[in-house]
C-alpha cells in the first residue's frame, strides 16, 4: 500500500462523499491519478463498499439489532471459514467476525421485531451442526457508530458559559 492510497482512504474513510476531483485537490495530485488509485483499490478488494452511517434511532422503521456470541466447533479441513460462511450467508446477518477470547464468532444480526430476532437464533442459528452454543445481546442505543457520535441532541441547546 502506498502513500497515495493510504490519504485517499483516510480521505473516503473521514467521507466518501468527496470525489476524485476535490480528493485530488486536498491531496495535491491529478484527478487522473486519484481515479486510477481508487480503481485499483476497488478491484484488489481493499475499497469493498461505499456506504452511509446510519442513526436507525432517527428512523420512524425501528429494527432490533443484536450482537450473538457464537462458539463453534470447527472443522478439520477448513476451520472456522466453513461455518462463518454458512452463518454469514443468512440476510439477517449484517456483520460476522472471528473472535479471540471466550466465543469464536460476533454476529451482529437486524430483524423487525424482538420475536423475529429470537426466532432466527433458535430456529435457524443454533439449529447448524458445528454451533455449540449462542449469547444474544440486543443493542439498545448506539452511541457512536464507526466513529461518529451518533447522539446529538444537545447541539441543538444553547450554550451557557459562566465568566467569574
Amino acid at each position: 500500500m502506498n502513500q497515495l492510497n493510504t490519504e485517499i482512504l483516510r480521505i473516503l474513510e473521514e467521507d466518501c462523499r468527496y470525489t476524485p476531483a476535490k480528493i485530488a485537490v486536498m491531496l495535491d495530485r491529478t484527478e487522473a491519478e486519484v481515479i486510477a488509485a481508487i480503481e485499483e483499490m476497488e478491484q484488489q478488494g481493499v475499497i469493498v463498499k461505499y456506504t452511509a452511517i446510519v442513526n436507525g434511532e432517527r428512523l420512524a422503521d425501528e429494527v432490533v439489532q443484536a450482537l450473538i456470541e457464537v462458539k463453534v466447533s470447527p472443522q478439520k479441513s477448513n476451520g472456522f471459514d466453513a461455518i462463518a460462511e454458512e452463518i454469514y450467508r443468512f440476510d439477517e446477518v449484517k456483520s460476522c467476525y472471528l473472535m479471540s477470547g471466550g466465543y469464536d464468532l460476533a454476529v451482529f444480526i437486524e430483524g423487525k421485531t424482538l420475536r423475529e430476532v429470537a426466532r432466527f437464533v433458535s430456529e435457524r442459528l443454533s439449529t447448524l451442526d458445528d454451533v455449540l452454543s449462542t449469547s444474544t445481546h440486543f443493542i439498545l442505543k448506539k452511541y457512536k457508530i464507526e466513529g461518529v457520535i451518533t447522539d446529538r441532541e444537545d447541539d441543538n441547546r444553547l450554550r451557557i458559559s459562566v465568566h467569574a
